[in-house]
């Protein structure tokens, strides 16, 4: 699968001057239900400079019972097409269901069952892309009772069976480790590298015994350095900061762009 390369960020109107003023910029990542009949003005400038866009869905709801919504598979190979995207990228997870809204990404009960539904609805969304589709496991705070697979198989089996690529998120990855008392690296090598498309770093924090992946924090060393790690064990992927909301100054974003840029070997982007 060809994806993007170097480091990158993702964008969001409140940062955009920063992310436009950044001169090693390879590639950014957009929420595709943000993007409606034309790019905003600085997502277009980026990408009239050589700037990689990739479309990220939020509202697919792919773990659904559901068949996915074909309006909004639509809008996402729409979004693909406008920006001249080399993938888009989707969750693994649930967001309605019986016509209700969650507002969240839900994490899936892993199961046979579950396996085949979001099979079912990967392949439907695929039929209609212009590019391939990779695949995010999310964070998650609890485990369904009928589990019947632990992650790793999970994850393997789903992409096994569409040859979708793999959006890891390292923050993920040490969220669901640590909230089951796990070891971060022994679930990283126990993942399907092989097929990593690009990679997501975001900060989170410890809150009521749990770790949150909340977007909105610092990234932590401990991630930083499962970073590290997964660039030593491949080739360094594309890596990708992700902040939502309670954006720093515009030197601690800095900052942590040539962490990962330290991390991984890659040119600082700042």
């Amino acid at each position: 699968m060809t994806g993007p390369s170097g480091v990158g960020i993702g964008w969001r109107p409140e940062i955009a001057g920063f992310v436009a003023e950044l001169p090693g910029l390879r590639f950014v990542e957009v929420v595709a239900e943000s993007v409606h009949a034309e790019l905003p003005p600085g997502l277009a400038e980026l990408r009239a400079r050589g700037v990689t866009v990739v479309p990220h869905g939020v509202r697919l709801s792919l773990g659904g019972a559901e068949p996915v919504d074909p309006s909004r598979v639509a809008h996402l190979a729409r979004v693909a097409e406008l920006v001249d995207a080399p993938l888009v990228s989707e969750h693994i997870a649930f967001v309605r269901a019986g016509g209700l809204e969650a507002g969240h990404l839900l994490p899936l009960p892993r199961s046979r069952e579950a396996v085949a539904a979001v099979v079912a609805n990967v392949r439907r969304t695929q039929a209609e892309l212009p590019v391939p589709l990779a695949l995010e496991p999310i964070a998650a705070l609890f485990d369904w009772p009928d589990d019947e697979l632990d992650e790793a198989d999970f994850l393997t089996e789903i992409l096994d069976a569409t040859g979708a690529g793999l959006l890891l998120d390292v923050a993920n990855v040490h969220a669901n480790a640590r909230n089951r008392g796990g070891d971060p690296l022994a679930l990283l090598d126990r993942l399907p590298l092989d097929r990593v498309a690009y990679v997501h770093v975001a900060g989170g924090a410890q809150r009521g015994g749990f770790y949150h992946d909340t977007h909105t924090d610092p990234v932590p060393p401990e991630v930083l350095d499962l970073v590290g790690a997964l660039c030593a064990r491949r080739r360094p992927p594309a890596l990708l900061l992700e902040r939502d909301g309670h954006y720093p100054p515009a030197p601690e974003l800095r900052a942590e762009l040539d962490a990962l840029a330290a991390a991984s070997g890659y040119p600082v982007v700042t």
